[in-house]
């Protein structure tokens, strides 16, 4: 049996050797580091045998994969702890995430601050003494019958009907989980971890089923990890825009109207139509035709898209006069139909649609989340309709894009993504091989003359085309999804959107989805956590506050407020019969870029004392002096104070 490494090393072995005997006869240092191995792509647990050909990797607390198997491992841990200390609990789900890792529990009394101490407590012990963790298969109505034993009725639900005819366990001295692993080889080998917090969740994520208790927590393979992650996490509280939101007026979510719906208020919508016409502007510069699509459309418009028959559970439907209607959940059917409403020459292609479309979805309560999860939002769309030989072209064109309107908001980091088909399975996929090799290679090259650093994502293509995904990471070094490029061959088809080429034939179009802020309540949501709610001047709801020392400087105040409304600023006044102190904590409370003094002095030499948020007292200036300066930041779109 041959095994060969990533560098091309090959040496032959018994079959049936197991992972870790592998890593020992390459290098006994890999050996002592290796917590799972990569089989062909495939990772495995670093005890099992191997017993065919296989190219092998060892994956170590370093390596890319290594994160998710410590996590996913310690939730075990996690769940382990619970049921010793509170043998009654139901246990349900507990995967690891992208900050860490939680397990969802059924039981009546709610767990407090103290119970959290016990469990972290308990699984210290439980990592103390090493247990080895060992995959166990069995048919699943053994492993069924193992949980209808144990009383764990949420188990018993996940294994028939997550369970294969074969069903894998972990198991770790008496505690026994249903999971498709892999895992640490041991608990002793599970690093540095924390509980963090407790919260409700629907079991499945319905607010149909009974309500769980879900743990949330995270794990690192080293103790200078975790702290520096949690030194994150406390400066991510600081910048939740679910609490930013609210306490700067920009946006609120209300109980009486329902969850996943978004109110912006009058500070929240100033941003919100910076970003829309710095948007609009942008697009019509670049050549595309603005356009506005109903919110309803009859489902027959859907059926023919095919999106009622793969995502009707995520839509909104109902009834006029006997016919079926469906809010719009997507803008695409729409744009196309305006594309079909006459014939198309090659001469007008390419035809760049865009529409800020307000979309409805019908997101489970379990997954909501402030801005950044909601069922009413509205997307950035557009759709590119062109021909073959245009698509490169286009392509560069959106990627340009993308890239100015990172910069503009600040976003100087990020990364990119090429999600491709997976070639061995070209069945999975719409669109013929032809159609995947020129998307594909068009993406490509386009990243590659734009000198844009790529991951290419092997088999992460969705079914209708190949895509391009940006994260864009904030101020503290976290990731959001960012914009999206993504060709469709599966709607021109269903929908025969064609244009008639120059030898008269009815040929279909390239179609390109894309989108740059993804949704305005998601990007809003990312941006308020970026700049901490103190957007730079040109996105600020209010700019500068014009504030009276006395009742003698209320109309110098007022003037100077005037001035800066007459030049294009968002200037308030505060004359208050308040300490100038008061008025000025309350400006930096709500993070105002400049805070304009009218003292008895400025009002005599009809001058004004300014206060920065960001650089503190720049004291005296002509009224002219500071709006220029403000004019001239808000032209530029400068990132500074």
């Amino acid at each position: 049996m041959r095994v060969t490494l990533p560098d091309g090393a090959v040496r032959v072995f018994p079959k049936g050797v197991t992972f870790e005997a592998i890593a020992e006869a390459f290098d006994p240092a890999v050996a002592r580091q290796a917590i799972a191995a990569l089989v062909d792509g495939v990772e495995r647990d670093i005890y099992l045998p191997l017993h065919a050909d296989a190219r092998v990797a060892f994956i170590t607390p370093d390596s890319p994969q290594a994160l998710e198997i410590y996590r996913h491992t310690t939730s075990h841990l996690l769940a382990h702890a619970v049921k010793d200390l509170f043998p009654e609990v139901k246990i349900g789900v507990g995967p690891a995430t992208e900050e860490g890792f939680f397990y969802d529990f059924e039981r009546e009394a709610p767990f407090t601050a103290e119970d959290l101490e016990r469990i972290e407590a308990r699984m210290r012990e439980i990592k103390a003494r090493d247990f080895p963790i060992r995959r166990i298969e069995q048919p699943k109505a053994e492993a069924l019958e193992y949980f209808n034993t144990l009383g764990d009725n949420l188990k018993v639900e996940l294994v028939a009907d997550k369970g294969g005819e074969v069903v894998s366990c972990y198991r770790q001295d008496r505690f026994m989980d249903f999971c498709t692993g892999p895992h640490l080889p041991s608990t002793g080998r599970i690093g540095a971890f924390k509980l963090l917090s407790v919260a409700g969740a629907y079991w499945k994520g319905s607010e149909q089923n009974q309500q769980l208790q879900r743990i949330y927590g995270t794990a690192f393979p080293r103790e200078d990890q975790l702290a520096q992650h949690l030194k994150l996490l406390e400066e991510a509280k600081k910048r939740d825009h679910r609490k930013l939101g609210p306490a700067l007026d920009l946006f609120s979510i209300e109980e009486t109207a329902g969850p996943g719906l978004i109110f912006w208020h009058p500070n929240g919508t100033v941003v919100r139509q910076i970003l829309e016409d710095f948007w609009k502007e942008e697009h019509r510069r670049r050549g595309y035709q603005l356009v506005t699509t109903p919110h309803i459309a009859r489902d027959e418009l859907w059926r023919l898209s095919g999106h009622l028959d793969y995502y009707k559970d995520n839509m909104y439907t109902f009834a006029i006069e006997e016919a079926g209607y469906v809010i719009k959940p997507m803008n695409c059917p729409g744009h196309s139909l305006i594309y079909k409403s006459r014939l198309r020459s090659y001469r007008e292609l390419p035809i760049r649609y865009a529409e800020l479309g307000t979309v409805y979805r019908n997101e489970r309560s379990g997954v909501l989340h402030g801005m950044m999860r909601v069922r009413g939002f509205t997307q950035d769309d557009a759709h590119i309709y062109c021909t073959r030989e245009q698509i490169l072209d286009e392509i560069l064109g959106v990627l340009d894009l993308v890239i100015a309107f990172l910069r503009a908001f600040g976003y100087e980091r990020y990364e990119v993504d090429l999600s491709v088909r997976d070639p061995a399975h070209p069945g999975r996929y719409a669109g013929d091989a032809s159609g995947w090799e020129m998307a594909e290679g068009a993406l490509t090259r386009a990243l590659e003359a734009r000198s844009l650093r790529f991951t290419r994502r092997e088999g992460e293509a969705v079914f209708y085309g190949p895509k391009i995904d940006v994260r864009m990471f904030d101020a503290i070094g976290r990731p959001w999804q960012g914009p999206t490029v993504q060709f469709d061959f599966n709607l021109p088809r269903r929908l025969g959107i064609h244009y008639i080429a120059a030898d008269s034939s009815a040929t279909p179009v390239v179609m390109v989805h894309r989108a740059i802020y993804g949704s305005l309540e998601r990007f809003m949501g990312a941006l308020v956590e970026h700049y901490a709610g103190a957007f730079p001047l040109w996105l600020a709801p209010v700019q500068a506050v014009a504030m009276s020392i006395t009742d003698r400087t209320r109309e110098h105040a007022r003037r100077i407020r005037d001035a800066m409304r007459e030049a294009g600023l968002r200037c308030d006044l505060d004359d208050r019969n308040e300490k100038i102190g008061a008025k000025i904590r309350d400006a930096q409370i709500m993070k105002v870029p400049f805070m304009l003094i009218a003292g008895d002095r400025e009002a005599q030499a009809g001058t004004v004392a300014v206060r920065s948020r960001k650089e503190g007292d720049l004291g005296p200036m002509p009224v002219e002096a500071i709006r220029d300066r403000m004019v001239t930041m808000q032209r530029e779109r400068v990132l500074g104070p």
